[in-house]
Formats: C-alpha cells, structure tokens, sequence
C-alpha cells in the first residue's frame, strides 16, 4: 500500500481515502494498484470487517477523474491495459463481500464516477458533482462507466450525460437514482454509518451472499434466479439462518 490510498478502520468499518488531494485525488497508476492490492487482500488485515467507505482527501473531491498526464505515452495496446486493470479493480469493489459505500465529498468524474458506481451504494454531499466528460477528450469511459451508468440511471440518460460529457450536481444525482441519499456534508460520514448500523445487525453470510446475486442479474454469463433459488438452499442449513430463525420463533435478537 503507498501513501495515495489511506486505509482507517474502526468496530469493523475501514475507511479507503484517496489521497491526492492537490491533484483533486485524480486517479493515477499508484492509486489504482493500491485500491486492487486492498480490495483484493490488504482488506485481510480489518479484523471482524462489516463494511467499507470509500471517500476522497481534502474539501473540493471525491476523485475528479484520471490523471489523463499518464495517457499521453500510451499505445492502444497499453491503452486497453490499463482500462482492463481499472475494470477488474472495480470488480473486486462490486464483488466485495461486505457492503461498500461511497461517500462522495466533491467531484466525481470520469474515473471517479466510474468509481462510485462500482461501490454498492453512493451518498453524495449537497456539493458534489457527478459527470464523465471522457468525450471531451476524444476519448470514452474506460472503468466500466458505460456499463454501470445505463444499469443506474437507464439507457436514455445515460445516453446523455455519456454524449455531453456534461454534469450533475448531488440532487439531479438522487432524482436519477445514481446516488441513494444526498446530505449535508457534515452528515456524510454519520449516515454511511447509519446504513452500517442497521446492516451489520443481519446475518454477514446473508449480506454476502446478497450482494452476490443482486451482482448476478446484471451478469450476462450467470443465470440469476438460478444463483438465487441456489443460494436461498445453501443459507437455508447454514448455522446463521438456523440462529435467526430461531431468533425470531423466540422473539429475541439474533446473535450473528
């Protein structure tokens, strides 16, 4: 992990900064290795991890977009490189097995917004702005933002904000369903910590596996209600639904 990413934990919540904050936390090749390094096994190290939020350092953004400086030597070939090595980073964020939200403090462009969609949630400050303006410089979204955005906002809007490089600001955000909540920005930290609170008192197999088959409708290789009438069977004889279950016949909390 280099000091560009900034990792905080507390009662299993972990904070991922970017931290770039002079360079508006645009992404560069340092960030994105060490958001895979984390999110594929540095995050090992959170013990009884429940839950992840993903922020940017300073006052003015979340991440304003690429560092399009370390565009400028590259090849086709490199090109699609470094767009796969973003898409699969994100992957590994979507597919994280505990709940990830964003926390949007500012700008989110380009890479930024493409880094948002990739966390399952995404409350926005009132002064956050959201936009990919990659065509501006001839270019297109190349961390799976013309993939997530449709799938967020629908097709015709997506169209839209993809085809005009234009931006949204947080409330626009919320009417089109690209942001769950929009608050203050002092309120930012305490209502990802308030969506937290109320998933961390379900069963962590359950979130899990949740977060698995919500991922799989929108998979064109995996079959959905296959994977959640499979699931559904696999939960049933796990010792976490027989707790719950009996938790509720009792009239108790569950202990998870």
């Amino acid at each position: 992990m280099n000091d560009t990413v900034l990792i905080a934990s507390n009662e299993g919540i972990a904070t991922v900064t970017i931290n770039r904050p002079k360079a508006l936390n645009a992404i560069n090749a340092d960030v994105m290795q060490a958001l895979n390094d984390w999110f594929a096994k540095g995050y090992q190290s959170v013990d009884g991890l429940r839950g992840v939020i993903i922020t940017g350092s300073g006052e003015k953004a979340f991440v304003a977009g690429a560092d399009i400086k370390g565009f400028t030597n590259l090849t086709a070939e490199s090109g699609g490189q470094v767009s796969k090595f973003g898409q699969n980073t994100y992957f590994l964020i979507e597919n994280f097995h505990v709940p990830v939200i964003a926390a949007v403090n500012g700008f989110a462009l380009g890479g930024g917004c493409e880094l948002a969609m990739a966390c399952h949630m995404r409350i926005a400050s009132t002064e956050a702005k959201f936009g990919l303006p990659e065509v501006s410089l001839g270019l297109i979204p190349g961390y799976g933002g013309t993939q997530r955005l449709p799938q967020l906002v629908g097709k015709a809007k997506a169209m839209e904000l993809t085809l005009t490089g234009g931006m949204v600001n947080a409330e626009e955000a919320q009417k089109i369903g690209l942001v769950n909540y929009c608050v203050e920005k002092e309120e930012l930290i305490s209502r990802c910590m308030a969506i937290f609170k109320k998933t961390m008192s379900k069963g962590p197999l359950a979130i899990s596996k949740a977060i698995s088959a919500i991922n799989a409708y929108y998979n064109i290789e995996v079959d959905g209600y296959k994977t959640e009438y499979s699931t559904f069977g696999e939960l049933l004889i796990s010792e976490e639904c027989k707790e719950g279950v009996s938790a509720f016949i009792e009239k108790r909390k569950a202990n998870f």
